[in-house]
């Protein structure tokens, strides 16, 4: 089981002794998708909530990069589930079908 690391304790997040399954990490990768939008959320939230022009834009890169990150975990999940890409497409398909 992956944990998240505790940063008060340097020794947490440490590698563990046994090697994720193909379902684990399906999972795992799933998480980091979630905790990019995560912080892409965070970051931009911070940028509009101050009136610092520096602190924005370095938010706004930050969270941007975030965002190269989630699609570099999305094209990962795509390889080693090439099912997940099928129902992210019929997402898409609907939300076509309604704009019509």
């Amino acid at each position: 089981m992956i944990k998240m690391p505790e940063f008060g304790n340097p020794f947490s997040g440490l590698a563990s002794d046994k090697k994720l399954t193909e379902a684990e990490l399906i999972r795992a990768i799933r998480f980091m998708v979630a905790a990019e939008y995560e912080a892409i959320q965070l970051y931009m939230q911070l940028a509009e909530s101050t009136d610092n022009e520096l602190a924005k834009k370095v938010l706004i890169d930050i969270a941007d990069e975030e965002r190269v990150h989630a699609g570099e975990f999305l094209q990962l999940l795509y390889e080693l589930a090439p099912d997940e890409k099928t129902f992210y497409e019929e997402g898409y398909k609907e939300v076509e079908e309604l704009k019509e």
